[in-house]
């Protein structure tokens, strides 16, 4: 029966097993890397089942918008956590710990602005102060509403041009809300 290298055991007293698991890599030094693999594949497809069942209950009483920046922000955060934990894993003990938290600290400080901006939009969204289609001034800039999305307002000015106003920009500053006549007057 011929000799397979990768998958024959060291058991064997016999020279010329030695001498081919000796020339040929084995399976098993791979074994690390697969899990890791693995781990990613199945904890990608668990944060996006999660997100979609979260976009789905929220969709009950939210619409399109809201539900999709929510579902938005559970996958960023599920995929952070997912990587730090794999990360800290294949450290192993304390020193996984500290590397999970390290590479948690250095995502959190290279997202804080879009991040930011993201969490402005979900108070946006929720709060709602104003809709769209409202005639607002926000950030220096008339117009009409046209979208809210996580990251940014889009305004349609008077002269046709959309304007996309950073949702944190809106949140710390005053929003005016036009009345209906305005907005009609500027069209005569």
């Amino acid at each position: 029966m011929p000799s397979i290298p990768y998958l024959t055991s060291h058991s064997n007293s016999t020279s010329t097993s030695a001498t081919a698991s000796a020339s040929t890599p084995s399976i098993a030094g791979y074994a690390p890397y697969v899990n890791v693999l693995i781990s990613l594949l199945f904890g990608y497809f668990i944060v996006m089942a999660f997100a979609n069942v979260v976009y789905w209950n929220l969709r009950l009483k939210y619409d399109h918008p809201t539900a999709a920046s929510m579902r938005s922000v559970f996958r960023l955060i599920g995929i952070g956590a997912l990587v730090a934990a794999i990360a800290g894993g294949v450290a192993g003990g304390a020193a996984g710990v500290a590397l999970g938290g390290f590479i948690g600290l250095v995502i959190g400080f290279a997202s804080q602005q879009v991040l930011g901006q993201a969490v402005a939009g979900l108070f946006i969204l929720l709060a709602r102060p104003f809709r769209i289609k409202d005639h607002v001034n926000v950030a220096g800039e008339e117009g009409i509403v046209e979208e809210v999305s996580t990251l940014f307002t889009y305004i349609n000015k008077s002269d046709g041009t959309t304007v996309l106003v950073p949702n944190n920009s809106i949140i710390g500053n005053k929003i005016y809300l036009l009345p209906k006549q305005a907005q009609q007057e500027k069209k005569s």
